[in-house]
């Protein structure tokens, strides 16, 4: 973890890199017809402090521009790489980050390009066959260094490193970046309660919650509050921030709990980019329904650029 007076004015750095996030999405989106717009708009301040702010990596060790598939990982292919090595070596003094909602994956790509791990090139081969700049990231996407399943298998994956790590000694933490609707799932629940079990406080989880899912607003599909009580009655610690303060972020990721520690961040779907409201309640994707929308928007990105 970076020191906390570290790298002078951060936050115009990092509030920086957040709204190029935002930008550069919008721009894929223009350019592709679709893409997952909220999840960028969210988030993007939850990856800048993560790449910027909060994670010790070292340098990557992966090439600019990615690599094809090479099939995936077995003792008869020595050819294949893991997307982890975007976020630089795993020696025991450097944090690891477990990427869990793979959806969110262009938003990934877009914060590797904007700290240098990645460059624009790569992200033209967005969804494309052959490509590992997936849709949906896998162990071989940018960034990416688990497959984490269908839904909500990250954190049972990060805990298990993470008590790999404690056990060892290593000085690294394990962070972990969620979605809020991954907290539908029952295997989270057994991931926290385990990790409390283990006492397993380099165990870091940053949860952007900005009440969203494929179907619409969570409330409406599966009732999960209080979910922040939930999992402090499982063991692990929880605090609720803003996810667009920067400065509430940074106190809140690097607080020291003796626990597990997640970090909920209360976000807005449509932080920075107000015209998506018009789409609500299903804000989950983007995709232009007319000319006349797609225009709009182009608009509104030339503002945002200029």
């Amino acid at each position: 973890m970076i020191p906390a007076d570290a790298n002078g004015d951060w936050t115009v750095k990092t509030q920086e890199v957040a709204d190029r996030i935002r930008t550069r999405v919008l721009d894929h989106v223009l350019r592709h017809n679709g893409g997952y717009m909220s999840q960028a708009l969210s988030s993007a301040e939850i990856f800048a402090m993560l790449y910027t702010r909060v994670l010790n990596l070292g340098p990557s060790t992966a090439p600019m521009i990615p690599q094809p598939f090479a099939g995936v990982p077995g003792p008869d292919n020595p050819d294949f790489f893991n997307g982890g090595e975007y976020n630089g070596p795993k020696a025991p003094e450097y944090d690891r980050l477990i990427f869990s909602p793979a959806h969110y994956a262009l938003v990934l790509y877009t914060a590797l390009i904007e700290v240098g791990r990645l460059t624009e090139e790569g992200l033209s081969q967005f969804d494309q066959d052959g490509s590992t700049v997936e849709m949906i990231g896998a162990e071989h996407s940018p960034g990416v260094e688990t497959t984490t399943g269908s839904l909500a298998q990250a954190l049972s994956q990060a805990g298990g490193i993470a008590l790999a790590r404690k056990r060892r000694g290593d000085a690294g933490d394990v962070w972990v970046m969620m979605s809020d609707g991954e907290f539908q799932e029952g295997q989270i629940w057994e991931a926290i309660a385990e990790a409390a079990k283990f006492g397993l406080d380099n165990l870091k989880v940053i949860v952007d919650v900005n009440g969203q899912q494929c179907d619409g607003c969570m409330d409406s599909e599966a009732y999960v509050d209080p979910l922040t009580g939930r999992i402090r009655a499982f063991g692990a610690s929880a605090v609720e921030v803003d996810g667009h303060d920067l400065e509430a972020l940074d106190a809140a990721m690097r607080a020291e709990t003796g626990k597990p520690h997640f970090v909920m961040a209360l976000t807005n779907p449509v932080q920075g980019l107000p015209i998506f409201e018009e789409r609500a309640p299903l804000l989950h994707y983007l995709r232009f329904t007319s000319d006349e929308e797609r225009d709009r928007y182009q608009a509104v990105y030339e503002e945002m650029v200029n």
